[in-house]
């Protein structure tokens, strides 16, 4: 991302310090320097500008929120870090409610002896996917920690959005014979990050899918509205674990297809190395929707017309039979059930 949109990077200013202190989260002098130099420099805006512990502002109709944290390892990953994924899943987040993003909150943990210039570059990154999302950060909060303390950096952000006029976003309107479509190809973040954290090679570089979802579903919402009964971002625990808790909670069953199942060539054969199930890898940049029958066809039609869902598919359907379990069905004919998973299978994915 930060390669594709060079004319947002802003240079680093000079500085007297090359790396993070406890000093910068003492709320004294060198903590204004860097938010000075940083945060009020890189995200000016009117609420931003009011330099308080909180911001103002004014929502019509109905409300959505949400918060997350972020504590990947590594924080650099292929074409992409922490900062960009802390803005995206927040935002996805807010989507996935039926809401249009408008504001968020950004807070950071640093560890004493971060590098000034990753710094720099998270919050390039921060910028740059605020941009592309058409949202703004208004309040946040820095804190640093001893060395040995943290892990260079946390990040958590808050959002507020409002929920689209024709959204009726509800786990209970899902109901036997909705299809259920996928927007793009699975796997690819966790075995992004995997690839980086233990040294991997593969013939191309597989890079994170994460990326801003807000606007790809405003256009769905726009046109088929209350068609979409539900929407989910198949985030830790994967494309698995977000059926099988639609699954439970609704107490119907999940037909799943496996021919259908979207995913990268290099990707799968990662996996099959690795002995990882994808349907279990973490995703950053996919959404699951389930959609009335009678408008599937054309939702994925649409979806496919968006960069986000150019490989998008109907992987399955919602139906009466084994309720509260996902049970796949094979290429070559056969069934097996899809569990809930137990563990992590990569843990500090996001």
């Amino acid at each position: 991302m930060m390669n594709k949109l060079l004319h947002l990077q802003c240079p680093m200013p000079q500085l007297d310090f090359d790396n993070i202190t406890l000093g910068h989260g003492s709320g004294g002098r060198l903590t204004n320097i860097l938010l000075e130099a940083g945060v009020f420099s890189l995200f000016e805006n009117e609420k931003l500008a009011q330099r308080h512990d909180g911001a103002t502002f004014e929502l019509k109709g109905e409300t959505a929120f949400s918060t997350d944290s972020f504590v990947i390892s590594p924080i650099f990953f292929p074409d992409s870090n922490i900062g960009e994924l802390a803005v995206n899943g927040t935002v996805n987040d807010l989507a996935m409610c039926g809401a249009v993003p408008k504001y968020l909150s950004l807070s950071f943990i640093l560890e004493e002896g971060l590098p000034m210039t990753e710094f720099w570059d998270i919050l390039n990154s921060i910028r740059i996917a605020c941009h592309l999302a058409d949202v703004q950060i208004i309040t946040g909060d820095t804190k640093v920690v001893e060395r040995g303390k943290g892990d260079k950096i946390f990040i958590n952000t808050a959002g507020i959005g409002q929920v689209h006029p024709n959204a009726k976003i509800d786990i209970t309107r899902v109901n036997e014979g909705d299809k259920i479509i996928l927007s793009g190809n699975i796997a690819t973040h966790g075995i992004a990050i995997l690839s980086i954290r233990e040294g991997l090679e593969f013939e191309t570089t597989i890079t994170s899918d994460t990326t801003n979802l807000n606007h790809s579903i405003k256009n769905l919402l726009d046109k088929f509205g209350k068609k979409i009964h539900l929407l989910r971002d198949p985030t830790r625990g994967g494309v698995a674990t977000v059926l099988n808790e639609i699954a439970q909670q609704r107490e119907l069953g999940v037909s799943l297809w496996e021919r259908n199942l979207p995913i990268l060539n290099q990707v799968a054969g990662a996996c099959e190395m690795l002995g990882l199930d994808p349907l279990y890898v973490a995703n950053e940049g996919l959404f699951l929707a389930i959609v009335a029958n009678e408008i599937a066809d054309d939702f994925l039609t649409e979806l496919r017309k968006d960069q986000n869902g150019k490989d998008a598919q109907i992987i399955g359907e919602v139906i009466g039979n084994h309720p509260k379990k996902v049970v796949m069905q094979s290429r070559i004919g056969g069934k097996r059930v899809v569990n809930m998973p137990i563990g992590e299978q990569l843990p500090r994915i996001c």
